[in-house]
């Protein structure tokens, strides 16, 4: 059954704000209840510049590249390809690398 609503521009365009400070509400309350999930201002600042996101994980973490290798099974060659952006790296290796930083692959790609 389809019904069909109609209102205004201004009514649709304040409910999507609406929904949009809900989000952010949201969002705010999951940081504190988990504040160490949180990452820094320059962590972004870099993540937006278009750095690796694994090189920016592995470091936030305080890991090095070898740490890194043992930690999740892959080589360091390959982790280190990855941040250069010569390699994607498959989803395996993406789901090691996820894993051993605590993220989710959506936090890599």
């Amino acid at each position: 059954m389809n019904e069909i609503v109609k209102i205004s521009r201004a009514e649709y365009e304040a409910l999507l704000q609406a929904r949009e400070d809900l989000e952010d509400y949201l969002a705010v309350e999951a940081h504190v209840a988990n504040p160490e999930e949180g990452v820094p201002g320059s962590f972004v600042k870099r993540m937006l510049d278009g750095e690796s996101l694994v090189r920016l994980w592995r470091e936030h973490r305080g890991l090095t590249q070898a740490a890194l290798s043992e930690a999740s099974g892959v080589n360091r060659v390959q982790i280190a390809e990855i941040e250069a952006g010569r390699k994607t790296g498959s989803v395996k290796t993406l789901r090691k690398l996820a894993d051993a930083l605590g993220v989710t692959i959506d936090d890599l790609v």
